[in-house]
């Protein structure tokens, strides 16, 4: 499958439907106790609404809502269903890429985090993939 410089991601309701109403385990990558930063918040939401499991993970990789903290996603032991990315669009294709490399089920790129030539390999991997959305503003539509 070949992308075209033009070709746009189009975000899939069932897909966000799924991730958000399915047990899973997150790796929140960015979440740090800071509390001006959104993570902790949307990370909180996750863990407490949702029942998902948060991994933290940031270069600190400082341990976060009493949840071990970790600085790259090739650390974290187990399998990681969804990789939900709170850095900034610039920074993301790298995030995507060890998504990838790990075998991660889908990544997660919030709100203001674009990358279409991020989001298309993380789909020609086999990855599901949500840009430019957060959690939040997308489960009350559920």
């Amino acid at each position: 499958m070949s992308a075209t410089a033009n070709e746009q991601h189009v975000n899939d309701p069932a897909v966000i439907s799924r991730l958000l109403t399915t047990p899973a385990r997150w790796a929140v990558v960015g979440l740090t106790n800071n509390p001006r930063r959104v993570a902790p918040g949307v990370s909180r939401f996750l863990q407490d609404q949702l029942g998902m499991e948060i991994i933290p993970v940031s270069l600190s990789g400082e341990d976060v809502m009493g949840n071990a903290g970790y600085k790259r996603l090739s650390e974290v032991p187990g399998h990681i269903n969804v990789v939900d990315c709170f850095v900034n669009s610039q920074k993301v294709g790298d995030i995507v890429d060890q998504a990838i490399a790990i075998g991660a089920d889908a990544v997660w790129l919030q709100l203001g985090v674009i990358d279409e030539a991020a989001a298309m390999r993380a789909k020609t991997a086999g990855l599901d993939v949500i840009m430019d959305t957060c959690p939040m503003i997308e489960y009350p539509n559920l």
